[in-house]
């Protein structure tokens, strides 16, 4: 068994980064691609491996020489690599086809070098390794037939997104056996490329193939194998997430992303927050409908942004904004108040960190509860109050009653208090909780209710907030730190619709309450978990072992996916032991609680 390595193309795409070198030479957290790949040979047994190079192939060459380990490496040059595609490399390459069992890759991958040795240990002689098909891939697919058969290749222009849960990509890994090379693909690949000319791509030759009434080209379908082909600098980003050297680097790499998630399908994201139940398939059919609409359409500015979102909670729209999410109303309040801001800890960080840090009052409850009487007295020491209810990242939440009697002893005294109900719809206290409504904003002038939409109602990619105050000298003031246009079309469109669907929100609100309570009580029969008692859609949760919540996160995320928030080092929190965790749907939640327990086991 020998290996084909394409590496002739100039990776334009990856700008500076091809600049001055050819694409295998890419560095992936300290090591090349090419090293990747050749490490992943020698360690399945490859000796011989040719490589057909181009752009900077004496870098190449310099680098790697005639001998990398135990693999001997043989050199052959597309001198005219700029005016081909990889066909024609293959096709440079055909002589040494005809010779041996042979391993085919391009040189823009990366992957697990068990990846290698499961395709040479397969027992099926000519396979193509592919991979179910997913939002980030691009390139050719596959169909297949019984027995793991390819029964067709579909190329780009014949992409059709209805059937994509049938489709399977291309991994752009190969083994072929002499037989097959020397009676089928060779032959082909040399009448393709004499008919079609130099500007294809060898996979077309596999396509013509798949059409004869028998082939024997079969799918080594990857399940838990990582791989990634890197074309952009934001594929070398993600790369370098996926493939990080060890499991707290990788940790370190994907919070820093700050969200982004889709781009990592195996991911189950217990750390960003967003209500599992809703929208409903109809809502998200109807959104879909008119997709094409809304992408090639400018949205409204703020004023009809304004009026929806005081339809939606029947506020006057000259006492409420529309923001892109909370995070912008938060920046633009903070711009316009002035005075100093009591802060309860452990806190949702874009508060404190849009106020200027001379600004802040700290209060670190004891037990991380606190009431209204703790909150009157935490009051005195600053000109306004902080109060997110239910709390993050905690969940302790203060009845409306309560709030509404600390609101009456702060407008005596001339204080302001900024009220952050972005999970109160999860609260299952009797009565409403919510003080957004018009007939409390007009009696307060001292409050301010702020909301995150995308929590709630589950649409954190649309980006949707609202601010709201019956002080309207306020409300100018903060509109002007805000872009006129600053909500997009869908965002637009789902305030637009979303009066239909109240019911069902609601309906979600209370299926989230019922699951909340559910897994809360696995959650702490596992028997190394306190969990504290939440009103939102989390939970708080103390590690009771000699283990660090850094040290479960990097677990989880490293044998499992699985992505949990480590608390450890937030303002307000004591130690390292303190974990948040987002209630998902069931199915995944249980997920979370069986990994835990196994976890717990092995202790």
């Amino acid at each position: 068994m020998q290996a084909v390595i394409l590496a002739a193309g100039m990776g334009n795409r990856l700008g500076k980064y091809t600049k001055d070198n050819t694409k295998c030479m890419l560095p992936i957290n300290g090591r090349t691609l090419i090293e990747r790949a050749l490490d992943a040979l020698d360690i399945g047994g490859i000796r011989k491996c040719i490589m057909v190079v181009g752009y900077k192939k004496e870098n190449v060459i310099a680098f790697l020489g005639k001998k990398y380990k135990n693999i001997s490496i043989e050199y052959v040059s597309n001198d005219i690599y700029n005016k081909t595609n990889n066909i024609y490399s293959l096709y440079l390459a055909k002589d040494y086809l005809l010779q041996d069992d042979t391993l085919l890759l391009e040189s823009d991958l990366i992957f697990e070098e068990k990846l290698i040795s499961d395709m040479l240990q397969n027992p099926e002689p000519t396979i193509a390794a592919v991979a179910q098909y997913e939002s980030w891939m691009d390139g050719t697919v596959v169909k297949l037939a019984d027995d793991n058969i390819i029964a067709s290749f579909i190329p780009k222009k014949i992409f059709n997104y209805d059937e994509k849960e049938t489709y399977y990509k291309t991994v752009n890994i190969y083994k072929f056996s002499k037989e097959f090379l020397r009676n089928i693909y060779v032959p082909f690949l040399e009448a393709y490329s004499h008919a079609m000319g130099n500007n294809e791509y060898y996979e077309q030759v596999l396509r013509v193939i798949t059409t004869l009434d028998q082939h024997e080209l079969k799918a080594f379908i990857l399940t838990r194998q990582k791989w990634y082909e890197i074309d952009d600098i934001q594929d070398k980003n993600i790369a370098e997430v996926i493939f990080s050297d060890t499991a707290s680097e990788r940790l370190n790499r994907i919070t820093k992303c700050y969200g982004g998630y889709w781009r990592f399908p195996r991911l189950l994201d217990f750390c960003y927050l967003v209500n599992p139940y809703f929208p409903t398939k109809q809502m998200f059919n109807e959104m879909k409908a008119y997709f094409t609409d809304l992408i090639a359409s400018y949205p409204s500015g703020l004023n009809t942004q304004n009026l929806l979102g005081g339809k939606l909670f029947g506020i006057d729209d000259s006492a409420i904004l529309v923001g892109n999410g909370a995070a912008e109303l938060i920046r633009a309040a903070a711009a316009t108040l002035r005075g100093s801001l009591g802060v309860i800890y452990p806190t949702f960080n874009e508060y404190p960190e849009s106020f200027a840090e001379n600004k802040i009052v700290p209060l670190i409850p004891e037990g991380f509860s606190y009431s209204k009487k703790d909150l009157s007295i935490f009051a005195e020491k600053c000109d306004m109050l902080l109060l997110i209810n239910p709390d993050n990242p905690t969940g302790n939440c203060i009845p409306a009653g309560d709030i509404l009697d600390l609101l009456d002893e702060l407008k005596t005294k001339n204080k302001k208090l900024i009220l952050d109900e972005s999970f109160i719809d999860f609260c299952d206290f009797d009565g409403e909780s919510s003080l957004l409504k018009q007939d409390i904003l007009d009696k307060y002038p001292n409050l301010i209710v702020i909301r995150s939409l995308s929590k709630s109602f589950g649409v954190p990619g649309i980006r949707l907030g609202v601010l709201a105050s019956g002080d309207k000298e306020f409300i100018k003031k903060t509109r002007s730190h805000i872009p006129i246009w600053n909500i997009n079309s869908f965002g637009e469109y789902f305030l637009q619709i979303i009066g239909k669907y109240i019911k069902d929100y609601r309906f979600s609100c209370t299926e989230l309450i019922r699951e909340r309570e559910r897994f809360k009580k696995n959650l702490e029969n596992i028997g190394f978990l306190k969990v504290y008692p939440s009103q939102a859609n989390y939970l708080f949760c103390q590690i009771k072992s000699n283990i660090t919540a850094r040290e479960l996160a990097e677990h989880l995320l490293e044998h499992n996916d699985i992505l949990i928030k480590d608390l450890a080092g937030k303002k307000g929190i004591p130690d390292a032991s303190y974990i948040r965790i987002a209630v998902r749907g069931k199915e995944d939640n249980d997920k979370l609680t069986n990994k835990l327990m196994l976890f717990y086991k092995q202790l």
